[in-house]
This record gives structure tokens, C-alpha cells and sequence, in this order.
């Protein structure tokens, strides 16, 4: 594993990725992205995941918090953003730091 980024989402949302080299992996529900997940963690060391995909996820994706690879990130959709990519990384940050350096709220 050297690097190797992939996206999980709707198709439109992953589209512009693939272009940019990014394996893509089309997921319409979060049943489905969790299968892939689960298939292609071992082989990629960072995974962007739609934000309406990672939300119901949420319990699931905390078991790649407790090792180094694959990163799980949130990212918006074409829809826009929800705000849950940012919840979780100011959460992360408050454990890490113990302090919000980012948001100061």
C-alpha cells in the first residue's frame, strides 16, 4: 500500500475524482458503502466518503480510527456540505488536543 486514495459516493459526487486519478467506487446507499468499505480498506490508505453516505456510518467507521491507515475522510457531495464532515473532524481534534484550535466554540 503506497498511497493509494480512493472515493465512495454517489456516482455524480465521485466523478471528478477519477479524473484525478482516484480509484471511484459508486455507492447509492450506506449498506452499500459499507460492503465496500469493507472490501478495499486494506488496500487504500486514504478514503474519501461522502458525507450522506458517513453519516449513518458512523459507529461503523470508528474502527478505523484505532489504526494508522486506511483515513476515513467525510467529504461534501454534490449536494453540498451538511456539516458532519466538519463535526467529525472538530470532535477528533478535541480528543487528539484536548482543546478546539480550529472552530473555538
Amino acid at each position: 500500500m503506497t498511497g493509494k486514495m480512493a472515493i465512495v459516493g454517489d456516482g455524480d459526487s465521485i466523478t471528478v475524482f477519477k479524473a484525478a486519478g482516484v480509484a471511484t467506487f459508486p455507492a447509492e446507499s450506506d449498506v452499500k458503502a459499507r460492503e465496500i468499505l469493507r472490501k478495499i480498506a486494506k488496500e487504500y490508505k486514504i478514503i474519501f466518503l461522502t458525507e450522506e453516505l458517513a453519516r449513518p456510518l458512523t459507529e461503523f467507521l470508528k474502527r478505523f480510527d484505532e489504526e494508522p491507515y486506511p483515513v476515513v475522510l467525510s467529504i461534501p457531495s454534490k449536494a453540498g456540505s451538511s456539516g458532519y464532515g466538519t463535526e467529525v473532524l472538530k470532535s477528533a481534534m478535541e480528543r487528539a488536543l484536548g482543546v478546539d484550535i480550529l472552530f473555538n466554540n
